[in-house]
């Protein structure tokens, strides 16, 4: 059996369980792969003053910049409120936030409040009901200060302790604590990526992300110090990460290698970048980098180049673009306003990010008088008997009787 086979095989038999069993399921399954559950009787729940305690408890900085944050991100995501459509007389599509969006944060190398604030507050936007949280707790049943502070600034309902493919069941079939939920958001690990995909069609899910991923088109005008620091700056995330230049100067090929094999010397997470996967491809030409760009479909793609505008012209495929020297890709993950939450592996060809598009579903409403039946009713029978579907043509005649 191959890992991936395994792996499959291991969240199938997770999400039957929390299915099959509920509560009981996730308290085994959490002392086995978070190393804590509650005990019979107790909850999952943070309590909701322990939200408030931990934003008290980082230091001003910190809580500061989430609030800056938190700001940009709403702001930027209320503009992708959209309008009521009408479609002639007696015609409309309806839109309507969904119900209950259970979100996913991810833990084990590091935590991410960043993605706590992308992907609850496109939903807050998007006037969603109750926006619920899950995240793995420590082998102490704690979760990190800034995740619970960040859950509190963007107005989470309620925090869970539960990780992986089990956190995913749980919202997607309800447990006795657990809600069901309408839609999962939110990115993790293989396991998490699996069980989203094992629970599509009975919850919706926001996307399948896999590890993060950068290309950068550059010609020989980019500073090599700053490619290298925007491949490192993702790399570091994942060993399975991937950084791609791509620029018809082999000189600043050269450079980038040199740049980055220093700069990796002296960082913290250098274990992980040197597993994760980098290449520095020559091409003839800028457009032929452009090409091979689009081919790639990244999750982020830099631009830096003494014609940019030109480039960016020419990008059809990209979760995020970001343009010019200054315009690193952290700005972005953190701060700017649009959502990192990206289409990865080649998913950038027919996907968009995480928006407030994500939390809203459409209804068309049809308000049918006797006018639009006689006005209809010739081409409606004449295809249901072209379709030989005679209930349906009788339904129209019917009426005029």
């Amino acid at each position: 059996m191959t890992r991936l086979a395994y792996e499959k095989a291991a969240v199938a038999e997770i999400c039957a369980r929390v299915r099959a069993e509920g509560d009981a399921a996730l308290r085994e399954l959490g002392r086995r792969f978070d190393g804590w559950a509650p005990a019979e009787g107790g909850s999952f729940e943070v309590p909701r003053d322990e939200l408030v305690a931990a934003a008290g408890r980082l230091r001003r900085p910190e809580r500061e910049a989430l609030e800056f944050a938190a700001g940009r991100i709403a702001d930027f995501h209320r503009h992708q409120l959209p309008p009521g459509t009408v479609g002639g007389d007696h015609l409309e599509l309806v839109t309507r936030p969904l119900g209950r969006v259970g979100v996913y944060a991810p833990g084990g190398r590091a935590a991410y409040p960043s993605t706590v604030l992308m992907t609850v507050i496109p939903a807050r936007v998007a006037g969603v009901d109750e926006v619920v949280l899950a995240t793995p707790p420590g082998a102490d049943g704690t979760i990190p200060d800034a995740i619970l502070a960040a859950a509190h600034i963007a107005k989470v309902d309620a925090v869970y302790r539960l990780g992986g493919a089990q956190a995913i069941a749980a919202f997607a079939y309800g447990t006795e604590s657990i809600p069901r939920v309408d839609l999962v958001a939110g990115p993790g690990n293989v396991y998490v990526t699996l069980a989203k995909k094992e629970v599509f069609g009975v919850v919706g899910v926001d996307g399948i992300a896999g590890p993060t991923e950068i290309v950068i088109v550059a010609d020989g005008m980019a500073r090599a110090d700053f490619v290298a620091a925007d491949l490192a700056a993702q790399l570091e995330h994942d060993p399975l990460a991937w950084g791609v230049l791509f620029t018809d100067s082999p000189q600043l090929a050269g450079r980038v290698a040199e740049e980055l094999d220093s700069l990796v010397r002296g960082l913290e997470r250098r274990e992980i970048i040197g597993a994760a996967t980098c290449c520095l491809v020559v091409t003839r030409n800028m457009d032929e980098a452009i090409a091979l760009a689009n081919e790639f479909a990244p999750e982020h793609l830099l631009v830096v180049a003494e014609d940019a505008e030109h480039v960016v012209d020419k990008i059809r495929n990209a979760g995020a673009v970001f343009v010019g020297p200054y315009a690193t890709v952290p700005l972005g993950d953190y701060v700017a306003g649009p959502n990192h939450t990206l289409p990865t592996s080649g998913a950038a060809r027919f996907a968009s990010p995480l928006g407030v598009h994500t939390y809203l579903k459409r209804t068309s409403v049809l308000r049918l008088g006797p006018e639009e039946l006689e006005a209809w009713r010739a081409a409606t029978v004449t295809l249901a008997s072209l379709e030989g579907l005679a209930a349906h043509a009788h339904a129209v005649e019917v009426r005029r009787e």
